[in-house]
This record gives structure tokens, sequence and C-alpha cells, in this order.
């Protein structure tokens, strides 16, 4: 992708997005993770970035978090670069990682007020963020047990809660619900599509489980490092020539895309 090509690739994402993505690239030695992704959230839009195990998408998530850093393409947050500008840009993101990153050790409440403090905030408005995040994911009466006597679906809910403390204006989530039984999947689902109605979040939830896209979701198909469709379930399914999102993941991901675009 030229440099002009970009520019209008970011012109065109309109103004406002909550992330864009241009020309990412990124590699580990000779071997790319991923190359030239591209794409735009808006305030209020979930957007499911779709692919198997391998895909990159933890890789874009370290990306976009500023774990990793790339030079081959840009990364805005509500308009600040990450690379440029990370500390604005970065403290309008909520992050919830595969891996649980909890104090099993410490209560919900003492989890929720540590990541209060390290953004900044007041005992007080801390206190009624909390209170308000595990409200609504039904987690208020908990907030006094320790986090290893929760369930897995309770201990995710409580990370939701943590990441929306700071009342960021995008959240990312790497694969939220793997282990989890299907209710509980479908309730944290449920939810966050919610926060995306109720609250104009924009959403970027990274999975390989088909039976998390919602019809009304836009849908990056990622595999390989390379994104293989993009848009809505429908965009999706007639760029694989199928009718179903479970076909459109067989087809774009499967032998037939390893041979490349």
């Amino acid at each position: 992708m030229t440099e002009q090509a970009r520019g209008n690739l970011a012109a065109d994402a309109t103004d406002g997005a909550a992330l864009e993505v241009a020309g990412l690239s990124y590699s580990f030695g000779n071997r790319f993770a991923l190359e030239e992704i591209s794409f735009a959230i808006q305030p209020g839009e979930f957007v499911v970035l779709l692919g198997p195990n391998g895909a990159g998408k933890t890789t874009l998530f370290s990306l976009i978090t500023h774990l990793y850093e790339s030079r081959n393409g840009t990364i805005r947050i509500k308009g600040a670069d990450v690379r440029r500008r990370p500390t604005r840009a970065l403290a309008q993101i909520g992050v919830v990682f595969q891996q649980p990153t909890l104090d099993l050790d410490l209560t919900v409440r003492h989890n929720l007020l540590y990541h209060a403090a390290l953004h900044g905030m007041g005992r007080q408005e801390a206190q009624h963020r909390i209170e308000t995040e595990l409200t609504r994911l039904g987690m208020y009466e908990r907030r006094g047990e320790k986090v290893r006597r929760l369930n897995g679906g309770h201990r995710r809910r409580v990370e939701i809660a943590r990441a929306l403390l700071h009342r960021p204006r995008v959240l990312l989530l790497d694969e939220p619900t793997v282990g989890l039984d299907v209710p509980t999947r479908r309730g944290i689902v449920e939810h966050v599509h919610r926060l995306c109605r109720e609250d104009g979040i924009a959403v970027l939830w990274a999975t390989h489980l088909i039976d998390e896209v919602f019809d009304d979701d836009r849908v990056i198909m990622l595999h390989k490092g390379l994104i293989r469709a993009q848009g809505s379930v429908n965009d999706v399914n007639r760029a694989a020539g199928v009718n179903s999102v479970g076909e459109a993941f067989d087809v774009l991901t499967g032998d037939e895309a390893d041979s490349g675009p």
C-alpha cells in the first residue's frame, strides 16, 4: 500500500473514528505475523475480529496496546497516534486480555481500587465507578470476596468491570470467553453489545467462536496475518460465496485461503 493510499484510507475512515489502523505490518524475525492490516471502528460499533488460533489476533492487540511496536503502519485511538502520543492514546482504551490478570489473593474491590489508582482516580470517584460497573454486571454483592473464590465467568465479569472504570472510548477483548460455558459466554457477549448501544463504546472483540457473531456486527476475518474479508456479516458471506458466517469462516481460513489472496 502506498503512502497516498494510506492517507486516502485514513480520510475515508470518517472524522472521529474511535480506532483507526492503517497499513500495519509486524514480523517475528523473517515471519510475518500481520501484513498490511487496515480498518476503522466508529463509536458505538461492535466489530468481531474473527480467526482461528494463530491468525494474528493477539499480535494485533499487542500492537494496539503498545506492548509491541511496529514502524510499518499507524494506529490511532480517537485521533491520537499510539507511537507518537502513547499516553493520550492508551488512556482511552480498556483491555481484557486472553490470559487472566486479576490478583487472586485480593478481593474484587481491592483489585478494582488498585486499577483505579493507576489511572489517577480519587477514592470517592473510584468507589462510585466500581459500584456502577459491578452492578451492571451483577457482581456488586460479591465485591468483598477474594477473586480465587470466583468461577471463571465471574472473574471475566470483574475484568470487564475493571477495563471500564476509567470510561474508555475503545474496549478491546481478546478471546474473553474461552473456557466458559455457553450461557456464561452468551451473557458476556450480550452485555458488551449493550455497552456499545448505551455508552457508545467502540468494541473490538477477538474470537474464533462463530456463535459469538451477531447478525448486525461488523466482521474482520483474519487468517495467517492477512485480512481475508471485512464488512457486515452479509458482506463477508458474499466475499466467501456462502450463506452463513460459519461457512465463510471455513472457506476463508481453510485450505483454499492458504494459497494467499
